[in-house]
C-alpha cells in the first residue's frame, strides 16, 4: 500500500500551498505510523528566484517528540495503488489504521517545535539552494524505515524565508 503526503491540505479549488519557512528551524511536515512504513520518496523545493545562501534540510526521526502541527485530514492523504484505493472503497480509514493524525502527531506547517534529545537520521542534511529542488527516490532494499508510534521530521533551517513544499511517498 502506498500513501502520499504534502505539507499542506490536499489542493482543490485552489493550487497547492507554499509554507514559509522563516529563518529559524522549522518543521514542515511530520508523519506518525500506526504501523512501520518505508520512505520510498521524497521531494522538496523553494520559491526562491536568486542565488543564495543555502537552506539546511533534514529528514529525520525523533522517537515521541512531535513539534505542534496542523493536523492532517483524511482527505489530505493521497491514496497511490490499488491496494490503498480498495481498502477504504472496502470501509476502512487510513487515519485510524495507517496514519495518525492530530496536532502532534501528523500534519504540516508546524507552530511550536519539540524539544529533541535523540535524532535518527533517514536522510541528508542537504545544503539546498532556494531556487533548487531535490528529489530523492530510495532503491529497492534502501529505503529509510519509519517506526511504528515514532515521529517522523521535516525539517529546514533557512538563512532568508522563501516558502517550500514537500512531500513524503511512503510504502506499508
Amino acid at each position: 500500500m502506498e500513501l502520499l503526503l504534502f505539507n499542506g491540505p490536499m489542493q482543490t479549488t485552489a493550487a497547492a500551498q507554499k509554507v514559509g519557512t522563516g529563518t529559524s528551524i522549522k518543521t514542515m511536515q511530520q508523519v506518525k505510523l500506526f504501523l512501520q512504513a518505508r520512505i520510498k520518496e521524497f521531494v522538496c523545493s523553494f520559491d526562491g528566484y536568486t542565488a543564495a545562501t543555502p537552506l539546511q534540510v533534514e529528514l529525520i526521526e525523533t522517537g515521541s517528540i512531535a513539534s505542534t502541527v496542523t493536523a492532517y485530514a483524511a482527505a489530505d492523504i493521497t491514496l497511490l495503488d490499488a491496494e490503498a484505493l480498495l481498502f477504504v472503497a472496502n470501509g476502512g480509514s487510513i487515519t485510524s489504521s495507517f496514519v495518525s493524525v492530530g496536532t502532534s502527531a501528523s500534519g504540516y506547517t508546524s507552530t511550536a517545535e519539540g524539544t529533541e534529545t535523540a535524532v535518527r537520521n533517514l536522510a541528508g542534511p542537504w545544503l539546498l539552494p532556494p531556487t533548487g529542488p531535490l528529489i530523492e527516490q530510495f532503491p529497492l532494499g534502501d529505503e529509510p524505515l519509519l517506526q511504528a508510534g515514532n515521529i517522523c521530521r521535516v525539517r529546514v533551517t533557512a538563512p532568508a524565508g522563501v516558502n517550500m513544499t514537500c512531500s513524503l511517498k511512503l510504502a506499508f
